[in-house]
């Protein structure tokens, strides 16, 4: 595996560009599925964490201001930070992603204003980060992870989050989970991932209009026609 999960492509405006359906050569959950997930619930991932991730941690951590945490991972141009903020006023919204490009294009937009809200937007890796969170105990009132489709081919198991290293990290962050897809696929993966650890999750077809789209990866693949898939989970029920 790669010393690093990469996130997405460039976010692009829905405006901008049509977007194809996922193509894969994987047309259900994936026959190694359980095995890996339970080699890596079972061994210590020690790869050394970065400075930059410790730096971008203790800045989130720094901005807290509400009582309750929400994690926005991988969030592309932070957007979907922003529509969470809104959404959760009670609590402080993380925005999460590795590009420096996407989050600081959205940074000069909202940094005069920043501090005064409820929400921050760092770059970093978030292998690094949530072991950074989870070291600390952070304790997720929501955890969001939307959009794109990670790593469509067969292959490419182990670099989708169920399949990583850190999937302990992102059930040791508690919190309701939600994910959301174009690619049902992924979902079923991630709720199988789930039930071996005794989390019931549901994976079922999102509705959407224009006035409710997230992010622009949601506006891109719903103007384009496509179906689009939501899960949801509620890790703070103790799996048996």
């Amino acid at each position: 595996m790669k010393s690093e999960l990469p996130l997405s492509p460039s976010t692009l405006s829905p405006t901008l560009s049509k977007s194809r359906s996922v193509v894969s050569n994987q047309a259900a959950e994936h026959d190694n599925l359980s095995e890996v997930v339970t080699k890596h619930l079972s061994t210590e991932f020690k790869r050394p964490i970065a400075q930059h991730n410790i730096d971008a941690y203790q800045y989130a951590i720094s901005q807290i201001n509400k009582p309750h945490v929400i994690f926005d991972s991988g969030c592309g141009n932070g957007k979907s930070t922003l529509n969470l903020a809104k959404k959760y006023p009670n609590a402080f919204i993380i925005g999460i992603d590795k590009s420096h490009h996407r989050i600081n294009k959205l940074a000069a937009e909202t940094s005069a204003t920043e501090h005064k809200k409820n929400y921050c937007h760092v770059r970093a890796d978030l292998i690094d980060f949530w072991r950074l969170a989870t070291n600390d105990n952070i304790k997720l009132q929501h955890h969001f992870i939307l959009y794109p489709n990670p790593w469509p081919k067969k292959h490419h198991l182990k670099r989708r989050w169920h399949g990583s290293p850190v999937f302990g990290q992102i059930l040791a962050l508690g919190g309701k989970i939600e994910l959301r897809s174009n690619w049902p696929v992924y979902l079923e993966e991630f709720a199988m991932a789930l039930a071996l650890v005794k989390y019931t999750a549901t994976v079922q077809p999102l509705t959407v209009t224009e006035a409710d789209y997230i992010s622009d990866f949601e506006a891109k693949y719903h103007s384009s026609e496509q179906t689009l898939w939501q899960l949801n989970a509620n890790l703070d029920i103790d799996s048996d």
